[in-house]
């Protein structure tokens, strides 16, 4: 059963389990996602109110965004403990002739470069997600204010986890173009940091 589909209950019990996976990686898709709804929320409440008019057109663009980037992310949280699984299968590999263990290590190869790939693109998204927060900053019904600072810390959350996730898989990738790029996750947690203390605050003194 896919963790998306299992109940929150389900969920809970499987991730506190001795089960190498779900870990952390499929948290931190979960945390984005959580994100990406509670701002197409935060739109939804300032959408078609007369009070917010002027505020209209931001949040109905930035609720377009947000609801792409959930749908890849929602996709991400499996994506992660496959990625783990396909890992842990390669390396169960037999490894007996000179033959199986040269399918073995590619293998292994080309899982360490899918378990570093979903990591990452979890902390592309989220630094996505955090940029178009940035957008409708202030312009959004203020009743959901407490909810708009919750969504940044959420893609906070997920960015730095799923960076956490890219740096332990990252010495399995021996491709250096590919380690480079994959490195890159460090500059946007980096972005991600500074956008999320923005808004962060900017919610936090407007209450």
């Amino acid at each position: 059963m896919k963790l998306v589909d299992m109940t929150v209950t389900e969920y809970l019990n499987i991730l506190e389990s001795d089960a190498p996976a779900p870990g952390g990686g499929s948290v931190s898709a979960l945390s984005s996602t959580q994100a990406c709804d509670l701002v197409s929320m935060v739109c939804g409440l300032t959408i078609g109110r007369e009070k917010y008019a002027e505020y209209e057109e931001v949040c109905k663009e930035v609720q377009k965004e947000v609801k792409a980037l959930g749908e890849e992310l929602y996709a991400g949280i499996d994506k992660d403990t496959d990625a783990f699984n396909k890992v842990a299968a390669a390396y169960k590999m037999p490894k007996d002739t000179d033959e199986l263990k040269a399918a073995r290590s590619a293998a292994i190869r080309a899982a360490n470069v899918g378990a570093t790939q979903v990591p990452y693109d979890t902390v592309r998204l989220s630094l996505e997600g955090l940029r178009a927060m940035k957008k409708m900053a202030g312009q959004f019904n203020q009743n959901a204010a407490s909810d708009f600072g919750v969504a940044a810390l959420s893609f906070l959350t997920g960015a730095r986890g799923a960076w956490l996730n890219v740096k332990i898989n990252l010495p399995g990738v021996k491709d250096e173009a590919l380690q480079a790029q994959f490195a890159k996750a460090e500059d946007m947690v980096a972005e991600a940091e500074a956008l999320a203390k923005e808004l962060y605050e900017g919610v936090r003194d407007s209450l």
